[in-house]
């Protein structure tokens, strides 16, 4: 079965750094693109990072374009989220996704748990 399983959240302050990372497990992770979403309290689930299955393409939201890097390792199933300068409306539940495409069911999206990161002086 898909399991997705991030790592890293915490307490952090504005304008340090932070690395989140997310173990995947159950398809073949180097065919699938994956992405990073959060949720604050009260807001919608919002998509911070995109990553293509090679790496070779990323995106990201406007909020955090320049501060946050999306990268993966193939060899270990594994995405990450290096989040810089943090700022305390960065604050919310990070989310790994994955989005498969099944002939039988269309695409089905797979989260992790979520890791919570709070950034506060």
């Amino acid at each position: 079965q898909v399991q997705l399983v991030e790592s890293g959240g915490g307490l952090v302050q504005p304008g340090e750094s932070v690395r989140l990372s997310c173990a995947a497990s159950g398809f073949t992770f180097s065919s699938v693109a994956m992405n990073w979403y959060r949720q604050a309290p009260g807001k919608e689930r919002e998509l911070v990072a995109h990553i293509s299955n090679t790496g070779r393409s990323t995106d990201y939201a406007d909020s955090v374009k320049g501060r946050f890097n999306i990268s993966r390792d193939n060899a270990k199933n594994t995405v990450y989220l290096q989040m810089n300068s943090l700022k305390p409306e960065d604050t919310a539940v990070y989310y790994c996704n994955a989005r498969l495409w099944q002939l039988s069911r269309g695409t089905t999206d797979y989260w992790g748990q979520g890791t919570q990161v709070t950034v506060s002086s």
